[in-house]
């Protein structure tokens, strides 16, 4: 507005000047320009009346605002849309799938949480999730009793209770695999008609929220070892199965938990149904012996471990050991019995109670196995630790061990002769397409449970040659003779 004001003020002031310079020439008989050469202007009629433009004149007081107009009438209502369709019914899972099938990379409570504003606690969730995928394990079998001081001996039933996961699961036809530990399904005193080579007969497994005797399953032993305490069993045409919530497990991998990290433990305790305790991961690897019974030909067993201080009770054993992201790291087996020593409880690694559930699956599920457990292939080599460190990431802010692993000895007519040498340093190992590196001291041997017969093993070593360090790759074909069986 302002603008506008000088700009018309200046406009009316130069043509005042041009009518009374025009007046004067009139009157003298020359005009303006005429005069204005007269005395000394020199430039064109237009550059003369350039020159007579003044400066700006100062912004002039705003006008008042004028009134507003009258307001006009509404506009009349448009007419109503036609109705739409009905919505088809579409549930929470079909969503899930569709957002998968668009891109979506997240799990399904993740998809929850960000599509639907779920508002749930992240660790209840998880752990509810791994109730679904976790079972009880009930066995039947009789054992003989008495025949001390001079009491009869007579044939006792029993009932030994025991938990598992849900290691692999097809809804449609209510097929189910079920990892547990060996000493829940396995009893050195059950008698012969109610047991075989010690497997009890009679193995029955309840979901959970359905453990009432009309809702057993039965299970058929497929297959499982002594020396890594795991047992596979399974489920076929289960109505229960199909009608149920339950869920396959998750499986992480072990060889990345680290100590300090969280832990579920899920299972049986006590025979009183599937509950869930909570503690930290206390060691992530270590060994424990085992016997399998109190006789003075029981067997001791080996077994490597992760050490965890969740309640850990009789029954937990077979159940899994889950992280915080319900994600399963390990199988319960054991726990330290003492009143000088409190919440030891002890787990099979899942990468380890994976692979010989694989292998048993393999090797054992079929009419023509003539095993009921692992094949692992044997290279004929001894390996050592060359040097052990804890390292730090800064980036994860966790310390995990890390170790050097040197070829101690290669034996004589076996799958490594000439190929691999003693001082070798084992990196990784490839078999087909899957590769491991080689970290810590049970790496290799763990890896190595997943060889099948006609597999091509890649092992990548370091070999110091002329005082100069080399790496080669050296190519090892498992052959069948080279298997053994683990009982």
């Amino acid at each position: 507005m302002k603008k506008r004001i000088v700009t018309i003020v200046a406009i009316c002031m130069i043509a005042v000047m041009i009518c009374a310079f025009a007046v004067a020439c009139d009157n003298k008989g020359l005009s303006a320009y005429e005069l204005a050469v007269q005395n000394g202007f020199t430039g064109t009629l237009d550059e003369w009346l350039e020159s007579l433009k003044g400066k700006d004149g100062i912004d002039g007081i705003d006008g008042a605002d004028g009134q507003d107009g009258e307001k006009g009438a509404d506009g009349a209502n448009g007419t109503d849309g036609r109705n739409g369709l009905d919505g088809q019914d579409v549930s929470v899972d079909e969503l899930y799938q569709k957002a998968q099938a668009n891109g979506f990379q997240g799990t399904f409570l993740e998809f929850l949480k960000e599509y639907l504003s779920l508002n749930v606690d992240d660790e209840t969730a998880f752990s509810n999730r791994a109730l679904l995928s976790s079972v009880i394990v009930s066995c039947s079998f009789t054992y003989m009793d008495g025949g001390y001081y001079l009491q009869p001996i007579k044939e006792v039933q029993a009932t030994s209770n025991g938990s598992g996961v849900i290691y692999s699961l097809d809804k449609e036809t209510g097929t189910a695999y079920i990892i547990t530990n060996h000493h829940v399904v396995y009893s050195s005193i059950a008698t012969e008609h109610t047991s075989t080579n010690g497997i009890i007969d009679d193995i029955s497994i309840f979901l959970y929220g359905a453990d009432y005797l009309d809702y057993k399953l039965d299970a058929e032993y497929v297959g499982g070892s002594q020396t890594y305490d795991i047992a596979v069993l399974k489920v076929e045409e289960s109505q229960i199965i199909k009608e149920s919530d339950v869920m396959q497990v998750e499986i992480a991998n072990s060889d990345e938990v680290v100590v300090g990290s969280g832990a579920l433990v899920v299972g049986n305790a006590a025979g009183m149904g599937i509950s869930v305790t909570k503690g930290i991961v206390s060691v992530d690897s270590e060994s424990i012996t085992v016997s399998d019974g109190n006789s003075s030909n029981a067997q001791v067993f080996t077994h490597r471990v992760m050490r965890v201080d969740a309640a850990v009770n009789s029954g937990n054993s077979g159940g899994g050991l889950f992280n915080l992201q319900g994600q399963l790291i390990g199988i319960v087996n054991a726990k330290t019995s003492s009143s000088s020593i409190e919440n030891m409880g002890y787990a099979i690694p899942s990468n380890v109670a994976l692979a010989v559930a694989r292998n048993i699956i393999d090797n054992c599920d079929n009419e023509e196995a003539e095993s009921k457990t692992v094949s692992k292939i044997v290279l004929g080599i001894q390996l050592a630790v060359n040097s052990s460190r804890a390292v730090y990431d800064g980036n994860t802010m966790t310390t995990k061990i890390v170790e050097d692993i040197v070829i101690k000895a290669v034996e004589e007519e076996g799958l490594a002769e000439g190929k691999l040498q003693a001082d070798d340093i084992v990196k990784s190992v490839a078999i087909n397409s899957e590769t491991k590196q080689i970290t810590r001291s049970f790496h290799l041997s763990d890896f190595l449970i997943n060889a099948r017969a006609g597999d091509t093993i890649v092992l990548t070593v370091v070999r110091v040659v002329d005082d100069e360090p080399i790496e080669l790759q050296v190519e090892i074909v498992a052959s069948e003779e080279a298997f053994s069986q683990i009982n």
